[in-house]
């Protein structure tokens, strides 16, 4: 059956906003792909070190990430 990863910086997401990305990713699929499917989905979210992410040449960090929610939060 299929298998999603999702992988993010470490410290980011709370284990319930991280359990809410698992449900959310399941049923997006699952709408997409069916029931049968979308009852054998695996989600998992993996937690990479602040630091040893980048893209671009750019070195993401956990700060890095924690201040784009907040701008994110500060717009609405």
């Amino acid at each position: 059956m299929p298998s999603i990863e999702i992988q993010v910086l470490e410290g980011v997401f709370s284990d319930e906003e991280k359990a809410e990305i698992i449900r959310r990713v399941t049923e997006a699929f699952g709408s997409v792909a069916g029931k049968s499917i979308r009852d054998g989905t695996s989600v998992r979210v993996f937690e990479a070190r602040s630091g040893s992410w980048g893209w671009g040449g750019n070195v993401l960090t956990t700060q890095d990430a924690l201040a784009m929610r907040a701008r994110d939060v500060d717009a609405t």
